[in-house]
């Protein structure tokens, strides 16, 4: 029904930037909302930040004030702008969402994930 691809993610060194993208597509009339995980080896998938209706964004402890999520309606696209990054930020990257179909709310719906790794 909706599938979603993140890109963007890679090597950075530490205090370095990558934005990572998640374009939405499908049946898709309205989003209510998009965020980011993301899951180290060994722990749990960690809630990093979501963008609700009216724009309003929720950030998780650990990348508050490095991370910003954005979004652009009109492609159905998610960013996460991730700045000052550290060792620990080092995860698989997963996008997930939540949509309207112009009858149903449905979902969640995941991404395959991509790689950050941060070298020190």
């Amino acid at each position: 029904q909706v599938q979603l691809v993140e890109s963007g993610g890679g090597l950075v060194q530490a205090g370095g930037s990558l934005r990572l993208s998640c374009a939405a597509s499908g049946s898709i009339f309205s989003i209510n909302n998009m965020g980011w995980y993301r899951q180290a080896p060994g722990k749990q998938r960690e809630l990093i930040a979501q963008i609700r209706g009216g724009g309003y964004t929720y950030y998780g402890d650990s990348v508050k004030g490095r991370f910003t999520i954005s979004r652009d309606n009109a492609k159905n696209t998610v960013y996460l702008q991730m700045n000052s990054l550290k060792p620990e930020d080092k995860a698989v990257y997963y996008c997930n969402g939540e949509f309207f179909d112009g009858r149903r709310s449905y979902g969640p719906f995941w991404g395959q994930g991509t790689q950050v790794t941060v070298s020190s």
